[in-house]
């Protein structure tokens, strides 16, 4: 029997309450004291509630008394339990000799399934308390227990997880450790969430232009095939993008998309992070081992960014792998194998590296199953003023400025240029538009700006100048590559001053030259 007692707030009424329970003979398993209020646990007793009551009512100072299906701490004690048992994370608290304290519904329901894994007779319940951690697990817990947190890489009935371990201070007025026990699956959802920023779907990709609406047909109708995609296209023409509309459109999108590009690490690097490595692999490993890309990605998708800066190894271990989907580890002996799906992208001519053995062939076919052409910039001209808009919306937002515009003369100017850096380059042009135009407005002049700070070395090296052409002698071919630099030049610095700045000469100069060259002013 639990009883809530409210009284006065008055000194001895506490004891005088503990004396009617002497009198009555009744067992006090348990007490709780706040201002006014007093909470008692009583053993079980043939002597009624209400016989209690009025022995209790008749102490000066009491309010009132009733039953109470539990104490505060036990309420507490209930709500925090429901609490951890929603956690999704297995949890085991562990003292300071690593004996299982208390654990959560998520981490018993996995020590359970690993005993029958093992074939042994499982421990449940209150059976697993005090149990030495790893006894249940293969988990080294080092003691005593160090105040630095520390991760390592497990296997739990047959599956891959990271166990964290959390000590738990002196502060805290406790002693022991937290384990959280996350499995790669969810770790990979994880990654995914983080590199994703946006929701990227087939929607995102913008344009009207006739290769723009047949890459979408064909992108939502790979969709639905779980077959390799490679996806070819200039750099900054949006491969990733158009890997992750694919992603979003399948069956996988719950999954995690998780993408490397594979001319960013060296080949060591590069193999660790797609494969993993085992325990004790190389000098310096983490302990455990640690999952790779491949087992991140389960249920999801990998995306191979620059598949062709693969070295020679690489390629023929992703052969391997892309044969039956199953892998090693580096320095492992255990066979895993992986669900996901492989698309890949390249901006060079994987058939002209074929030629000259610089890519193998059985992979250009393993991945080239289905095949994305991401067109450049230049062969969607009416695609521009769309992209454009968006991204001067896109700019404005970010950089929390009023909504800028882009005016006709500006727009001509977008339209006409070649772009060989694609929608990167228009983005980082727009960007840096908007962040210094004060008119909201970006007119010609602020275009042609912008061009000129990002594409300098670009600018020079369109000065196309021929050692064969035919040439009377030394100041006609002198003239000749001046007429072209300054040709080149000019409308990107559209004022003798801005030009004669950037050349390092005399504006009397570049204004002689444009007169000489017949160039407008």
């Amino acid at each position: 029997m639990r009883i809530e007692i409210k009284s006065e707030d008055r000194m001895g009424i506490s004891q005088e309450i503990l004396s009617t329970f002497t009198r009555l003979a009744l067992d006090i398993q348990a007490m709780e004291v706040s201002s006014q209020f007093i909470f008692v646990h009583l053993a079980k007793s043939t002597i009624s509630f209400n016989k209690v009551k009025q022995a209790l009512m008749n102490v000066s100072g009491i309010i009132h008394c009733c039953k109470v299906d539990l104490l505060p701490s036990e309420s507490r004690e209930r709500h925090l339990r429901a609490l951890v048992n929603r956690l999704p994370d297995a949890i085991i608290d562990i003292d300071e000799n690593a004996r299982v304290m208390a654990l959560n519904q998520a981490s018993e329901t996995l020590l359970v399934n690993h005993q029958r894994h093992k074939g042994v007779s499982p421990l449940q319940g209150e059976q697993l308390k005090g149990v030495q951690v790893n006894t249940l697990l293969d988990i080294e817990i080092a003691l005593p227990l160090l105040d630095n947190v520390s991760s390592q890489n497990i296997d739990i009935a047959g599956q891959s997880y990271l166990a964290e371990i959390s000590p738990i201070s002196e502060q805290e007025n406790s002693s022991g450790a937290v384990i959280s026990l996350k499995s790669i699956t969810s770790l990979g959802r994880q990654i995914s969430i983080m590199q994703t920023r946006d929701e990227q779907g087939i929607d995102n990709i913008i344009g009207r232009s006739a290769s723009i609406l047949l890459l979408k047909e064909q992108t939502a109708r790979f969709a639905e095939l779980e077959l390799p995609v490679l996806i070819n296209g200039e750099t900054g023409t949006g491969k990733e993008l158009i890997a992750r509309a694919l992603h979003n459109a399948s069956n996988r999108k719950q999954a995690p998309f998780l993408a490397i590009n594979c001319a960013a690490l060296p080949e060591h690097l590069l193999e660790s992070e797609l494969f993993g490595y085992a325990n004790g692999a190389f000098t310096g490993a983490q302990k455990g081992g640690k999952p790779g890309l491949l087992e991140l990605a389960e249920g999801g998708t990998l995306f191979l960014d620059e598949v062709a800066e693969m070295s020679p190894y690489l390629q023929a271990k992703l052969l391997r792998f892309l044969q039956d989907f199953t892998f090693r580890r580096l320095g492992g002996s255990k066979e895993l194998q992986a669900n996901i799906r492989v698309v890949s992208a390249t901006h060079q001519d994987l058939l002209a590296m074929i030629s000259k053995q610089k890519f193998r062939e059985d992979l250009f076919y393993r991945l080239n199953v289905l095949n994305l052409h991401s067109p450049p910039l230049r062969e969607r001209a009416e695609d521009i003023a769309l992209i454009a808009r968006h991204f001067v919306v896109l700019a404005s937002t970010q950089m929390n400025v009023k909504q800028t515009t882009i005016d006709e003369n500006a727009m001509k100017l977008l339209c006409s240029h070649r772009w060989p850096g694609n929608i990167r380059e228009l983005q980082n042009v727009l960007f840096r538009a908007v962040a210094l135009n004060e008119q909201n407005n970006i007119s010609v002049q602020d275009i042609s700006v912008a061009l000129a700070q990002f594409k300098q070395k670009e600018v020079i090296n369109t000065v196309d100048f021929k050692v064969e052409d035919e040439l009377e002698d030394w100041a006609s071919a002198q003239a000749k590559f001046e007429e072209q630099l300054i040709s080149s030049l000019y409308p990107h610095y559209p004022t003798t001053r801005k030009l004669a700045e950037r050349l390092k000469v005399s504006h009397n100069k570049i204004a002689m030259k444009l007169r000489q060259f017949h160039i407008n002013q």
